[in-house]
């Protein structure tokens, strides 16, 4: 299948490279070239981006924060990782935009459906980041949001494991990964590779995920080229 518009979907943890927290310019660097690659295959190319390596709401609200509080700052670490991927997206020569969810005029636009959509059609990138502004929402749903309502074709969700395995692979060695799954599948069997929400929200909109290992140098346009890379899943085919 190939797909003309996309939506990206980076943790915030995956731009720690080898750092325990933060950012990590070179895995920064890293990203925004394998972006380019895609860009420049005439690939239209949304982001979301976690911020994980900031701050995580949940964890927040486990030591005692209150959880709005903590999913507001959550939010607020997503900007930050935005801006970070704007610069290093824009020194490879990208036009970008940064939109958010919770308005901040002064460093990017607010989320407008039609502007967002107009820009991807330009050519240029558009980093969504806020999540959802809303608490109690992940950055998985707030992907799988933006994605629909810009008709991305797919959310390609970048990760550190290549795909979705029977059992966490790097617990378990001896899971095994699957090529293909359905929604239902996923669904039924709780498996965490993102939040039931977002795969709820993909299956009734009938938006593909593909998950594959981001890390791996030249996988995410491999996967754009046609190649089998990563888990792939949808709904069942219908009789």
């Amino acid at each position: 299948m190939t797909y003309k518009r996309i939506l990206l979907k980076l943790s915030g943890e995956a731009l720690m490279g080898e750092r325990q927290y933060g950012i990590d310019p070179k895995r920064l660097a890293e990203y925004a070239e394998e972006v380019k690659e895609i860009v420049e295959m005439g690939i239209e190319v949304a982001i979301v981006i976690g911020g994980g390596n900031i701050f995580r709401g949940v964890s927040g609200a486990s030591n005692g924060m209150d959880r709005v509080q903590g999913d507001h700052m959550g939010m607020l670490a997503t900007v930050i990782n935005g801006l970070a991927l704007q610069s290093a997206l824009e020194n490879t020569g990208l036009d970008t935009r940064l939109q958010t969810a919770i308005e901040m005029n002064k460093i990017a636009e607010p989320f407008i459906r039609r502007k967002a959509m107009r820009h991807l059609s330009k050519g240029r990138v558009v980093i969504f980041s806020g999540g959802t502004g809303n608490p109690y929402f992940t950055t998985d749903t707030g992907a799988t949001l933006r994605a629909i309502e810009v008709k991305a074709d797919a959310i390609l969700k970048g990760t550190r494991v290549d795909g979705i395995y029977t059992a966490d692979p790097e617990k378990f060695p001896d899971a095994t990964k699957y090529e293909t799954i359905s929604f239902e599948e996923v669904i039924r069997k709780d498996l965490k590779i993102m939040d039931l929400t977002a795969f709820a929200l993909s299956k009734e909109n009938d938006v593909p995920i593909v998950v594959f290992n981001m890390n791996i140098k030249g996988n995410l346009k491999r996967l754009l080229n046609g190649e089998k890379v990563g888990t792939f899943v949808g709904n069942k085919p219908k009789d």
